[in-house]
């Protein structure tokens, strides 16, 4: 080859390689203007929506290549169909399977837990969006623009807006800032929507709650006690124990008021509104110096939103009651939120009240109407419940928040007992009423106030008229309580922070009892002023790796002209990326408290009163508590270890219970527990399933009564719940079992009566709390699915099952002399047997 031939050949080669690069180096093209050079490089019209195509760019096809193969290159690339439409027209338009708007779900990267409340944006066209409660979002336009993700919590993202151009909504996974992945050790404890946070709290948010065995709503007091630590001997809520504890020495707040009742349907159903509660804080240990009156638990309950929503409401019901709540937005800085529920149990009788009423009434005045008295005797007996909720919030300026709040409960029963010569009545009442008003305040970015004053009022009374005779008992016992806190937090440097405080709570106790017959009156009142200062140190690294905090609590109670110190603390260190150990313990006090006068007050349902301690047949009860746990945390699985020991002084024997031979006791004593508490999970993708389980030797000492320890009441030696749960969008599956060691219960050592005062016959018993009661076992169901029919439409169908094998669960036995007072009989009480329920909610 000549040398001219050659150069001639070098500039050919040159030229197409020039040429096809800057084919190429045109980079992606937008759809529109390929179907454009397309058309007129090959002579044919592409007619086509614009929002079908607007979000595609591509680099572009070969220049020389044939018409078919460019539009077979278009159809991989964009799954977009091409259809002749005779000699020289192509219809575009979009498959079926992906003919939808651009949505998607957000989910967290480390935790499969889906992101509320993150804005998803389109650049520079300005429209965006935020994720709902489950992480989904729909976008009101197509734009070929990429697509923002931003969320506080998490590290922002990118998108180009062809990942969203798939079948069905795609999850889009973001990850956590690290300082917020150092606040928890679990994202999902138990169940979606319980958060471990490394300060040793439990936080509870029913919107994100996913489900658990028997529940078929997020009934917040039924789910703590799935918890390790935390029982209740005979299924109430009423009744709930924390690692030994009776359920008056638990604080319960709702928006800073305090609630002395904690239980619909005499404890069975909580009195807070399953569809309402926005956050809730559990503490076992190591408790804020902020909280005070209570020497075992904290349920912290907020329904304060940090974000100003849109408006929006739910109806929902179930076989016992129905309930709505609303939100409506003000303003872009406030909004008005109330809600309601009210039960249908007096005008309709569902299986589940049946079973729950079955429950309730056996072994009370209410169920011996019949056994115990005449044939000729009707009676009928209407009951139900309600609750209602107020909130406002108001932000002022930048850093001024404004909140004020109301919540009123009731409970009503009412029997009739119809005679041949007479009508008698019996009327029971229950009721708690609260309100509250918080200022929140951010003065710099190192300095913030919060003020809170609340006002609580509750009422428990009865009125029975006797049938056998003409005696008439009226009974009461009301509280309220007038409080305010002011506190402060100052961060002093960058890892340290001095929180203070100052608290007063004004509390009033009133008993009254009257009898016409014998006559018998008496109405006490006694009222306290309480005050507490605080000083709270907190430390928290930048590495995240530690978290201390030191407190101080100083009582004076101003009834007993009494001072208590109370320190606590709680210390968390990580020891590697996947296991962290914490130390906890605390000082506590609390000058209120449950007490039994007689088994038969207010009819034997809600028998319990509350009274001030006096100093002397009712002390301040005092408890200390340590603890020492482990943890360990990766992707699949989470195990945490706790071990704990905690003595309560102060405790009165009528608080307790007891239905042996200290039942008319006025005792003081105290009780020690020693407990261990596992807590394992493992995740599978869309199932996960998890196991509680706990431990404990909680004795009794009470020196007047008995020489020795005994075990106490409200002992559980052992105590296991596991569940698997199936929890995908839309769709969750859950299937549980709880299981315990029976509790104490006391023998007589005869069959005989004790008639050495024949005035006075008495039943001699054994030493106490001699004996277990058998072991129980329920075995709990639940499902449920929601439709989504727009962004803010939707209906959730649930069903549960409580007790699917139907065990016959013994959980009290007592002994009592007979009617005819010729021998003793003993008394056995059973949980709920088979009770199923069903659920449906609406959206809107």
């Amino acid at each position: 080859m000549t040398g001219s031939k050659r150069f001639y050949l070098f500039i050919f080669i040159l030229l197409n390689f020039i040429s096809a690069w800057a084919q190429n180096s045109r980079g992606e093209v937008s759809l529109k203007i390929l179907l454009l050079e397309i058309g007129q490089k090959h002579g044919v019209i592409f007619n086509y929506i614009e929002d079908e195509v607007a979000i595609f760019k591509l680099n572009p096809p070969d220049e020389n290549w044939e018409l078919s193969k460019k539009i077979k290159y278009l159809n991989q690339k964009t799954h977009l169909r091409f259809k002749v439409v005779g000699d020289k027209y192509f219809t575009v338009y979009n498959d079926p399977k992906y003919d939808k708007p651009l949505c998607g779900y957000l989910i967290d990267e480390q935790t499969a837990e889906p992101i509320e409340n993150a804005i998803v944006q389109i650049e520079k066209i300005g429209i965006q969006v935020t994720t709902e409660a489950d992480g989904h979002f729909e976008l009101p336009v197509i734009s070929p623009n990429p697509i923002h993700f931003i969320h506080q919590s998490f590290e922002s993202k990118t998108i180009d807006p062809q990942q969203l151009y798939v079948a069905g909504c795609p999850k889009i996974l973001l990850k956590p800032h690290f300082n917020e992945l150092t606040e928890v050790i679990a994202e999902r404890f138990m169940t979606s929507g319980i958060t471990q946070k490394k300060d040793g709290s439990l936080l509870i948010k029913p919107k994100k709650f996913g489900l658990l065995p028997g529940l078929i709503e997020p009934d917040v007091l039924q789910t703590l006690q799935q918890l390790p630590g935390v029982n209740s001997i005979d299924e109430t809520i009423s009744n709930m124990s924390v690692r030994g504890g009776s359920h008056d020495q638990n604080l319960f707040l709702w928006n800073g008021i305090r609630m002395f009742q904690t239980g619909h349907f005499f404890g069975l159903i909580s009195v807070f509104n399953p569809s309402l509660a926005h956050e809730i804080t559990f503490i076992k240990n190591g408790t804020s110096a902020f909280f005070g009156e209570s020497v075992s638990s904290v349920s912290n309950i907020s329904t304060h939103h940090e974000k100003i929503d849109q408006t929006g409401a739910n109806l929902s019901a179930n076989m016992i009651s129905s309930e709505g709540n609303a939100r409506v937005k003000l303003s872009p800085k406030a909004y008005i939120e109330v809600s309601g529920r009210r039960s249908f149990t007096d005008f309709f009788n569902s299986p589940t009240f049946q079973q729950y009423n079955d429950r309730v009434f056996q072994n009370t005045v209410v169920t011996d109407l019949n056994a115990n008295t005449p044939s000729s005797i009707i009676s009928t007996k209407r009951f139900y419940f309600y609750d209602m909720t107020f909130h406002y919030l108001q932000k002022i300026g930048t850093g001024h928040e404004l909140s004020i709040d109301a919540i009123t409960i009731r409970n009503t029963l009412g029997i009739d007992q119809y005679l041949p010569t007479a009508e008698k009545y019996s009327r029971w009442g229950q009721e708690n009423l609260g309100t509250s008003m918080r200022w929140k305040a951010q003065w710099t970015e190192r300095f913030h106030t919060e003020f809170n004053a609340s006002t609580s009022y509750y009422k428990l009374n009865a009125f029975n008229e006797s049938v056998t005779n003409n005696q008439i008992t009226q009974q009461s016992n009301s509280v309220m309580n007038f409080g305010a806190q002011l506190k402060s937090s100052y961060r002093f440097l960058p890892n340290w922070t001095l929180n203070n405080g100052y608290t007063i709570d004004e509390i009033g106790v009133t008993n009254a009892d009257n009898i016409n017959d014998p006559a018998f009156s008496r109405n006490i009142k006694n009222v306290s002023l309480n005050q507490a200062a605080i000083a709270e140190l907190e430390f928290k690294p930048q590495n995240n790796k530690t978290r201390l905090t030191f407190g101080t609590r100083v009582n004076y109670f101003g009834k007993l002209k009494k001072t208590i110190i109370e320190p606590r603390f709680f210390w968390q260190q990580s020891l590697t990326d996947n296991i962290s150990l914490n130390l906890s313990g605390e000082f506590k006090s609390q000058s209120l408290e449950q007490i039994i006068d007689q088994q038969r007050d207010f009819l034997g349902l809600e028998k319990r009163r509350w009274v001030m301690a006096d100093g002397n047949t009712t002390p301040i009860q005092k408890s200390k508590q340590i603890g020492i746990g482990l943890s360990f945390k990766n992707k699949k699985w989470l195990l945490t270890l706790d071990n704990f020991y905690k003595k309560v002084d102060g405790i009165t024997s009528r608080e307790e219970g007891f239905q042996n031979q200290f039942e008319f006791s006025k005792a003081i004593g105290q009780y020690e527990i020693l407990g261990t508490e596992i807590f394992v999970q493992r995740n599978f993708n869309r199932w996960y399933t998890w196991l509680s389980y706990s431990f404990n030797q909680n004795q009794y000492l009470f020196p007047t009564l008995y020489e020795k320890g005994f075990p106490n009441n409200y002992e559980l030696v052992y105590s296991l719940a596991n569940a698997i749960i199936y929890d995908w969008k839309s769709l969750k599956i859950a299937l549980g079992s709880r299981w315990h060691s029976g509790k104490p219960y006391t023998t007589p050592t005869s069959n005989i009566i004790n008639t050495t005062d024949p005035a006075h016959p008495q039943i001699d018993y054994q030493k106490p709390n001699n004996e277990r009661l058998t072991d129980y076992f329920q075995l709990n169901a639940s499902a449920s699915k929601t439709w989504k029919f727009t962004k803010v439409a939707s209906i959730e169908v649930g069903i549960s099952v409580l007790n699917i094998l139907n065990k016959q669960n013994l959980i009290h036995r007592y002994y009592r002399i007979n009617a005819a007072g010729t021998g003793i009989e003993n008394v056995d009480v059973y949980a709920l047997s088979r009770t199923p329920n069903m659920h449906i909610k609406v959206s809107f």
